[in-house]
């Protein structure tokens, strides 16, 4: 009886730990939305942190609660994504070519942005708007990304059974599949398609074309 008890009193908790959590969602979500908003009406860099805070409205102690800066709300939003490839990597069938299995990762997100609800899929057609349309955002892009090709390259490192730090096919494997991503999501910005599924087609068009001119390795 003494035993199960505390596990009792915890119980009751559960759901308010669940109400706050969805109360955190929808504020993160809020400024989220709120600050894109700005950005693609006034500019990036023309929008402060107080108007995004007053659009919501929170606090500025609230939003940095959420976010460390500004731009921390449009890579940030990223992460998710980055988590999803990483796990859809891991459970790629051994023996799969490294390239393959990456271009399945990144379907997996793709799917994952395509089958979002609208407000999910809206905030992804902003954020691309966004990035493509604000080089000062470049250098936080390039950190996230950086952060991400070496998680993935020691994935890919893992699989082959080779080492990371003496071994740079990994790294170069995992650099051009970036690349290729790259180019299609320029392609994509380039002929104002904004549309998840358009994009997650052109973007596997793509990587199936960097692929094939590709020794076998990858």
């Amino acid at each position: 009886m003494s035993a199960a008890a505390p596990a009792g009193r915890d119980l009751p908790h559960a759901p308010e730990r669940g109400r706050r959590e969805r109360k955190k969602h929808r504020t993160r979500m809020a400024l989220l939305d709120a600050a894109l908003d700005l950005f693609l009406e006034q500019g990036y860099d023309a929008t402060t942190i107080d108007e995004i805070v007053a659009a919501v409205p929170v606090s500025q102690r609230t939003f940095f609660r959420y976010f460390a800066t500004k731009e921390d709300l449009v890579t940030g939003f990223k992460a998710e994504h980055d988590q999803i490839m990483r796990e859809a990597l891991a459970a790629r069938p051994d023996g799969e070519r490294p390239f393959v299995a990456l271009a399945a990762a990144l379907g997996a997100v793709l799917r994952a942005i395509a089958e979002d609800d609208p407000d999910g899929a809206a905030r992804f057609r902003k954020v691309r708007r966004v990035i493509e349309a604000n080089p000062a955002l470049m250098p936080a892009q390039i950190a996230r990304m950086a952060a991400t090709e070496r998680a993935l390259a020691a994935l890919i490192a893992r699989r082959q059974g080779v080492d990371p730090d003496t071994d740079v096919r990994p790294r170069l494997i995992v650099a051009l599949h970036t690349a290729a991503t790259r180019v299609a999501f320029e392609d994509c910005a380039r002929n104002d398609v904004w549309d998840p599924v358009l994009i997650a087609a052109r973007v596997e068009e793509t990587l199936a074309l960097a692929r094939d001119s590709l020794p076998e390795w990858v």
